[in-house]
């Protein structure tokens, strides 16, 4: 019988250091294998002589316990790669979770401003202090890049080609990509950089608190919601909504959809098609253009 301790430990090791996961990534497959022993323990049967019922057998306890959807299929992947890591490493040759089958998740469809509306955003910053400039460029930014919010509080001077109007981004799993950004966001940015007080900070971002500092997430969200409330717009606007929007947009302007993922740093394209899903007045439209009986 495998040493579990040892097996998990060997397992995390493996999807750091072969997967390249997130940490939070990392953290929430070690707490489902970890579930996932124990049952198997209390069960009395080995991880290597478990079946397809045993699998499912936990799966329905982890859904009794008020698991969701969501959760259950970020478990139900935890396994898969944990047996894949067994079957790697000779310690089983069965792999019981080849066939199991997917729970139906909701479609939570996120929140995109129109044109209109991000024009009413962007244009309800119009003061010219320091403060004011810097909310007003990095939502110009936002909009023109589609970058998560951690991407955009993150950058330095070393990340930024002003010339040529264009990123380096090191998103998620560190995977390296170049955004470019438009005229608007480089005249705002110019704007910004002129009025900005020197930064106090060694890492030398280049947005920055009234005390010099880097800017956190916390106090950027707090700044665009005061900005928010202030437009009358009646949805929930949060930094991933420009996010959302900027894809949604270039959609709908007929850009190519893998030029989209490649922008937003998407792994898999079926990420970036929910922004297909928010686009259905477009759909008939190009339905009653193209088919011959539209």
């Amino acid at each position: 019988m495998m040493d579990y301790k040892k097996t998990l430990n060997d397992f995390i090791f493996y999807i750091i250091a072969e997967k390249g996961l997130l940490r939070n990534t990392v953290l929430a497959y070690k707490a489902d294998v970890l579930k996932f022993i124990n049952f198997a323990e209390k069960k009395r049967v080995p991880l290597e002589s478990f079946e397809h019922n045993d699998i499912t057998d936990f799966l329905w306890e982890m859904k009794t316990k008020g698991l969701k959807p969501r959760s259950i299929f970020r478990v139900m992947e935890s396994l898969r790669q944990f047996y894949k890591f067994l079957n790697s490493e000779d310690l089983t040759e069965n792999n019981p979770t080849l066939y199991l089958a997917a729970p139906r998740i909701p479609e939570n469809l996120p929140d995109v401003l129109t044109f209109d509306e991000v024009d009413l955003l962007l244009n309800s910053v119009n003061d010219y202090d320091e403060v004011h400039v810097r909310n007003k460029a990095m939502l110009e930014l936002l909009y023109a890049t589609g970058l998560r919010v951690s991407e955009l509080i993150n950058l330095k001077f070393s990340d930024i080609n002003l010339e040529d109007c264009f990123l380096r981004i090191i998103g998620k799993g560190s995977k390296e990509r170049l955004v470019p950004f438009g005229n608007k966001a480089k005249i705002f940015i110019d704007i910004y950089l002129k009025k900005r007080k020197r930064c106090l900070s060694v890492d030398d971002h280049i947005f920055i608190s009234r005390l010099g500092k880097k800017l956190s997430r916390i106090e950027f969200w707090r700044q665009l919601k005061n900005i928010a409330k202030n437009t009358g717009i009646n949805k929930n606007i949060t930094p991933h909504t420009l996010r959302h929007s900027f894809a949604t947009h270039l959609l709908k302007g007929g850009a190519d959809i893998r030029f989209v993922q490649e922008m937003l740093g998407h792994v898999s394209i079926t990420t970036t098609q929910i922004y297909t899903h928010l686009d259905k007045d477009r759909i008939v439209q190009q339905h009653k253009k193209f088919h011959p009986r539209g």
